[in-house]
């Protein structure tokens, strides 16, 4: 199977369709599809449900699709840096699913290990617990989570080889794998395409198998909030 494309274009031709569910990988503005971001504003794609462990910022990553009003949901743990989308979700023009980081991270793990569901402790007693189902184990109350199964999946990766293995660098490698693994069709974006054979199977952290279409491309790698301090004798 051919995986390497051009451009993210080419990547998400035929993938893309109204009302859609993506799960994208990253955390704040690392490791994020930037290049199948910017390829899904400008095809259009709207009434999109987005699960993300963040919304972007004004004017890039997400920020970009939320600028369009091509998301009608965000599943999302923390959407801060956004004064798009908290003006579209308190206007009600957005809606949201809140979820704590490690709920987010495994409902899309257990949807791509094919679990439907799983229970847990965190939220519980909370306005996240609101119409879920509880279950007490040895005393304790565990609330029901429902795993992620996305139409597409958009990750972004370090390293690639032709058969879709893919290495992650440092923050990125937190949400990139789960997201990858619980879409239908999972598109990577990566620094580097190295040839097959080139790099360790230990160091692998997706297998292939996962990853349908690759593309390589220049990042922008955008710092979210720069923090510097004064040199000494300045």
């Amino acid at each position: 199977m051919k995986k390497v494309y051009g451009s993210a274009t080419a990547a998400l031709d035929g993938l893309l369709f109204d009302g859609m569910v993506i799960a994208a990988g990253g955390f704040g503005l690392c490791g994020i599809p930037e290049l199948l971001i910017a390829a899904i504003r400008d095809a259009g794609t709207k009434g999109l449900t987005v699960a993300s462990n963040n919304a972007g910022v004004d004017g890039f990553g997400l920020g970009l699709l939320l600028q369009t009003r091509q998301v009608r949901k965000m599943i999302s743990s923390y959407v801060g840096e956004n004064a798009e989308f908290m003006r579209q979700y308190l206007s009600g023009e957005l809606e949201l699913e809140f979820n704590p980081q490690g709920t987010l991270a495994e409902r899309m793990r257990a949807g791509g290990a094919g679990i439907a569901g799983f229970y847990t402790r965190t939220g519980v007693g909370t306005v996240i617990a609101e119409g879920k189902e509880v279950k007490t184990f040895d005393g304790q109350d565990y609330i029901l989570e429902r795993g992620i199964v996305a139409d597409l999946s958009i990750v972004k990766a370090w390293k690639a080889d032709p058969s879709g293995n893919l290495v992650f660098r440092k923050t990125a490698r937190n949400f990139n794998p789960p997201a990858a693994t619980c879409g239908k069709v999972c598109v990577a974006e990566v620094e580097q395409i190295v040839p097959l054979g080139s790099l360790d199977p230990d160091h692998i952290h997706l297998p292939g198998i996962y990853v349908h279409r690759i593309v390589q491309g220049q990042h922008e790698k955008r710092i979210e909030q720069r923090t510097v301090r004064k040199r000494e004798g300045a």
